[in-house]
């Protein structure tokens, strides 16, 4: 055990003090319908840039669209895509992985083509 000073005072990374959605929760954002009330959503004061600049991938919100554009050049972002771009399981593929009924119908993962969000023209440095 350590001494008095030697503690560490950070929380885990484990952990995180907001949990954020499940990766099939994000797919659904991502449809055409819903991902397009996503990026088109109400002024809230609330929220960071008041709700305007939203990343569906990370589900984040920033304050301008420099902000936006930067961050999506950032290694977190570009992850986060490349995880999505995998199909999520569906509850008949885990029922034939687990044995239970028959699924001759059950076939190999594909790539998933994720919707281009409209690119605005931002010169960062302005």
């Amino acid at each position: 055990m350590p001494s008095g000073g030697q503690r560490k005072h950070t929380i885990s990374n484990k952990t995180r003090k907001r949990p954020g959605k499940d990766l099939d929760q994000i797919h659904e954002d991502l449809k055409p319908e819903k991902a397009a009330k996503l990026l088109q959503q109400e002024v809230d004061y609330d929220l960071p840039g008041n709700g305007q600049f939203y990343c569906i991938e990370c589900e984040r919100h920033f304050i301008d669209e420099k902000t936006r554009q930067l961050h999506r050049k950032t290694k977190l972002h570009k992850n986060r895509v490349k995880t999505l771009k995998e199909v999520p399981y569906t509850q008949a593929e885990a029922n034939a992985a687990g044995g239970s009924g028959f699924f001759p119908a059950v076939t190999l993962k594909s790539r998933v083509e994720l919707p281009k969000q409209p690119e605005m023209a931002v010169k960062i440095g302005e």
